[in-house]
């Protein structure tokens, strides 16, 4: 029995990420595995893996860690630390190669989730200073959530017509994979991700979870699309148990989103640009605020994140920013309205030029009509994102929240934070 056999399963991979960060200083460049400059931690399988893409096969294995410490706070009654993980076994598949399908490929993902995030279990982010049942709206661990346990995220295909302009997608995936859509760098939920989804998640199910769905976009200039989805809306999906259900039994509905996006290159230098405007609608029943009646959830989103510089004309770092706005049906809707706005600058050092700074701040209001003294809660998060090698990327970061749970006079509170990120 090995010296580890007694550790937890996050502890045993905290171990296997930090060996591979040492042993990424002192393997040669030649060897295949912890090579700095691989995309895999464990190298080409000698060359098969090189070769199975050109083939059309391309495997990944992933794995995120997060970890969060509670620093200070007014009403603090223990600094604990929690830890959540997610892995990841993936496969994407280029079905003109394998089979002669043109312009056709499919992707299969599984997740499985383990850990605790400290927004649950630290007293001093539970919102008041009483104690009180009511969280932390966001999260400090942004990988935490919908449920510690495996889970089927992707089982899709799609294929391109028209010359390549029209993109239907379908199968099992959730709706920001394409719709709302936006980085997951930062630790904390409100900085990451799709943010219709962290608040309308009771109908509007983001990653890990999936659902039957279906997309289709159209290419109207080479900058800019257009597309339309419908998506199953089952609260089945979310029970641990039913990770891969493929059962449509328990579905209510469907959410549809809309949604515009513009891929601009500005400037002399092209620097890249997206901007997205959407909304949806349930068809699915939701309950009104303080009424006995139902309606239906409707809203909508604008991202935008434009590079604003480039590093000594290198267009691969530099300064970006970053802008996310929802807004959310008062009348069945618990969260109004929530925006962040945030900059990232990659390659600030020439020592270090795939290493980036970021900072970010988010805002996210209540629906007044709650009538339960919550407003508005804020949270901020600076990181520094170490880019190791390729294969492995580690952020530390301190994350600031204001009015935990959304109280005015509720606890404020510091976190620490460590997240990383590895492709085996």
């Amino acid at each position: 029995m090995g010296p580890y056999m007694h550790l937890s399963p996050q502890v045993k991979a905290v171990l296997v990420i930090f060996t591979a960060f040492l042993s990424s200083f002192s393997v040669a460049h030649a060897s295949d595995a912890f090579a700095a400059e691989s995309p895999w931690m464990f190298g080409d399988w000698n060359g098969q893996r090189t070769a199975l893409q050109k083939q059309g096969y391309d495997f990944s294995f992933g794995y995120t860690g997060e970890m969060a410490t509670l620093l200070d706070a007014k009403y603090a009654s223990s600094h604990g630390t929690e830890y959540a993980d997610q892995f990841e076994i993936g496969m994407h598949l280029d079905l003109e190669k394998i089979a002669g399908w043109k312009d056709t490929e499919a992707q299969i993902n599984i997740t499985e989730r383990n850990g605790r995030s400290l927004s649950n279990t630290s007293d001093a982010l539970d919102g008041q200073s009483t104690g009180g049942a009511n969280g932390h709206l966001s999260s400090t661990q942004e990988v935490w959530g919908r449920g510690q346990t495996w889970r089927l995220t992707d089982f899709w295909i799609k294929k391109k017509f028209l010359e390549q302009k029209l993109d239907v997608k379908v199968g099992r995936f959730g709706e920001g994979e394409d719709f709302n859509s936006f980085d997951c760098d930062f630790q904390n939920l409100a900085l990451c991700g799709s943010q219709v989804g962290n608040w309308v998640g009771d109908q509007w199910y983001d990653w890990p979870v999936s659902q039957w769905a279906a997309r289709v976009k159209y290419n109207l200039i080479p900058e800019l699309y257009a597309q339309v989805g419908v998506y199953e809306y089952n609260p089945e999906n979310l029970e641990r148990g039913k990770g891969f259900n493929l059962s449509t039994n328990g579905s209510h509905g469907a959410i549809i989103p809309a949604e515009v996006v513009w891929t601009p290159k500005l400037g002399e230098q092209k620097l890249l640009g997206e901007y997205r405007a959407g909304y949806y609608y349930s068809t699915a029943d939701a309950q009104v605020i303080n009424k006995a009646e139902k309606d239906h959830h409707q809203g909508g989103w604008i991202v935008a994140k434009q590079q604003l510089t480039a590093h000594q004309a290198d267009v691969s770092r530099g300064l970006s920013g970053f802008i996310n706005a929802t807004v959310h049906d008062s009348e069945t809707n618990n969260v109004s309205d929530m925006q962040n706005i945030g900059l990232v600058y990659k390659g600030a050092m020439d020592l270090r030029p795939k290493d980036e700074i970021a900072v970010g701040v988010a805002r996210i209001n209540m629906n007044d009509d709650l009538n339960d003294g919550r407003s508005e809660e804020y949270d901020a998060e600076l990181y520094y994102g170490l880019h190791v090698s390729n294969w492995l990327t580690i952020r530390p970061n301190v994350q600031y929240i204001r009015h935990v749970g959304a109280y005015k006079n509720g606890e404020n509170a510091w976190v620490g934070g460590l997240k990383f990120q590895t492709a085996f």
